[in-house]
């Protein structure tokens, strides 16, 4: 791979990440490159070719964060994945704020295709990381839909910052456990599959905690006998 291709890629990619797309110049990428006008479309036809390859690269680094080995329970290695995601999410900002919110010049079928990529990439993992041997569609949804959501809070967590970000880690990890939950409360077969779930996890660690927050939430005055009266309904007859 010719070297001074691959400098001008992680320069544009440095670029692109401290600044919206629109904002950055071919000119301004061969200035940080040390490179001339000239040399930059000697190797890419344009500033989106660049920025696309440069996102492709990024794109590969960011799936590579939802590895994780599988070991321990389910909701540390999701906390773990989440801090490594999250700390992409604060130093690629700006541009992929843009992307995602689809507000860029610079957004293309090209850019949708590499964050779609990225999406799959995720969702495989954690659905691995569940080894349920044949995922229902209600829980591919539910994970399509916990991903959806983790983009759309760390977009909003940058634009405010309104809480720690170990804080906002630790909440997108509980909102899954939550989801899961309420999918497997609506698919027995998916109950069984995650029997072990439950038993895995640890009493201080995301599910616990969360489990700890919700029977104080139970113990405020009035709210157990409130939901028992929703969980049981009014008597009916034939």
């Amino acid at each position: 791979m010719d070297e001074r291709r691959e400098q001008l890629i992680a320069v544009a990619l440095e670029l692109f990440s401290r600044r919206p797309p629109e904002e950055v110049s071919i000119d301004d990428i061969a200035a940080a490159a040390g490179a001339s006008r000239p040399l930059v479309y000697h190797y890419f036809p344009g500033k989106q070719a660049l920025y696309e390859e440069s996102l492709r690269r990024a794109g590969r680094e960011l799936a590579g964060r939802f590895e994780e080995p599988a070991e321990g329970p389910l909701s540390d290695r999701l906390h773990r994945v989440m801090g490594r995601y999250l700390d992409f999410v604060q130093s690629h900002g700006p541009g992929f704020a843009a992307l995602l919110r689809g507000g860029s010049v610079a957004a293309s079928a090209g850019t949708s295709a590499v964050i779609d990529e990225v999406r799959q990439a995720a969702a495989d993992q954690i659905l691995a990381h569940l080894a349920v041997p044949v995922p229902s569609p209600g829980l591919r949804l539910t994970v399509r839909a916990w991903i959806a959501n983790a983009e759309i809070t760390s977009l909003e967590w940058l634009a405010e910052r309104s809480v720690p970000l170990e804080e906002l880690q630790l909440h997108l990890v509980q909102e899954f456990v939550a989801a899961l939950t309420l999918t497997a409360a609506r698919e027995p077969a998916l109950a069984a599959e995650l029997a072990g779930f439950f038993a895995g996890e640890r009493p201080d660690g995301p599910t616990g905690l969360l489990l700890r927050d919700l029977a104080a939430l139970f113990a405020v005055p009035g709210v157990a006998d409130s939901l028992a009266a929703l969980a049981t309904g009014p008597a009916t007859t034939d």
